[in-house]
């Protein structure tokens, strides 16, 4: 049962083109979104398409992967947790992120 905890899985296209940073010990660090879609029938039997948005992050060679083969558009399936972190602007203002960082990506697009 422990390996459901704080577990997510998801299946959806990149959103942008992947931002790769290298930080100073070489290790790679990759920032994307990815666009998930649902479709149902509201109260009224109309269909109703609703988009939502996730911010990916992904260390090491899971980066070296996205870097060389994820692009905007491409349909991914990524293994993850869901993590939560702030930050401080320049202006002093707080800032919230939630995000899912991955343990493993599969592309599904050609």
């Amino acid at each position: 049962m422990n390996a459901m905890k704080n577990r997510v899985q998801l299946i959806g296209n990149v959103g942008n083109d992947p931002e790769i940073k290298t930080l100073d010990s070489g290790k790679k660090l990759a920032h994307l979104t990815i666009a998930t879609k649902d479709i149902y029938k509201n109260d009224k039997g109309e269909r109703v398409e609703q988009t939502e948005w996730h911010r990916v992050t992904a260390w090491g060679k899971t980066a070296e992967i996205i870097e060389k083969f994820v692009a905007k558009g491409k349909e991914v399936a990524i293994d993850g947790k869901l993590t939560h972190r702030s930050y401080d602007t320049q202006n002093g203002e707080k800032r919230y992120i939630t995000e899912v960082v991955v343990n493993e990506i599969l592309l599904l697009s050609k």
